[in-house]
């Protein structure tokens, strides 16, 4: 099944046009533990992503990584990619699913609605993300999310929980703690000065957090600071 390879480190590449830096900067998270990579250049045109994506997809079945595609359905047909990330604006998920098939993965973004995730989940998602939990570098205008939301999707959703927004090595623990199956990081992970180090960081702070995690009880009205 999908769903159970939605658990960990998961990593969204940052806007890098450099498509050699790209990779070499995405293979040091893989070899720190990401277990997921999602690409996402927003900047880039159709030559370029396809590409990186290509790229990237040999580089992620050489770790045998799953390797999702944000957004761009026709891409990620093209490179053969294992899944697909979809938001509001993006291809319906019915669609999707007729067009990948049932061994692909898609993910959809549901921001901080609840319902959105219900509905994900009855049409055939593989996972859904919440977020943004924190401000994010990446989206600076995305909309917030509270932290117990996470304790409330895991109590009603029966597939993985993904959470993304502004995640740092400092404020991942409670997003994992409360349910999140995976944590989506970009910004502090490829920005970091060790890109790798970084990536066994976050690895080894999930492993630690998913043991304690059951152990949180289910509070309302979190401030968003809780680590």
């Amino acid at each position: 099944m999908p769903q159970a390879i939605i658990n960990g480190l998961y990593a969204l590449t940052p806007d890098v046009a450099n498509t050699p830096e790209l990779v070499a900067m995405t293979r040091q998270a893989l070899e720190g533990g990401a277990s997921l990579v999602q690409y996402r250049n927003k900047a880039a045109g159709s030559e370029l992503r396809r590409e990186q994506a290509h790229a990237l997809a040999r580089l992620c079945r050489a770790f045998e990584v799953p390797f999702v595609i944000n957004d761009h359905l026709d891409l990620a047909i093209d490179v053969s990619a294992d899944g697909v990330h979809l938001g509001r604006e993006d291809t319906p998920l019915t669609d999707a699913r007729r067009l990948l098939g049932h061994s692909k993965i898609i993910g959809i973004s549901c921001y901080d609605r609840l319902e959105r995730a219900a509905e994900a989940e009855h049409h055939g998602a593989d996972y859904v993300a919440f977020g943004a939990f924190f401000a994010s570098v990446t989206k600076p205008g995305a909309t917030p999310a509270a932290l117990d939301l996470l304790n409330r999707a895991k109590q009603e959703l029966q597939i993985p929980v993904v959470a993304i927004g502004g995640i740092t090595s400092d404020n991942a623990a409670g997003l994992i703690r409360r349910g999140a199956d995976a944590v989506a990081v970009s910004n502090a992970l490829f920005h970091a000065s060790d890109i790798r180090a970084a990536a066994e960081d976050f690895s080894r702070l999930i492993k630690q957090n998913k043991r304690s995690k059951h152990s949180i009880p289910h509070h309302h009205g979190l401030a968003n600071n809780v680590t």
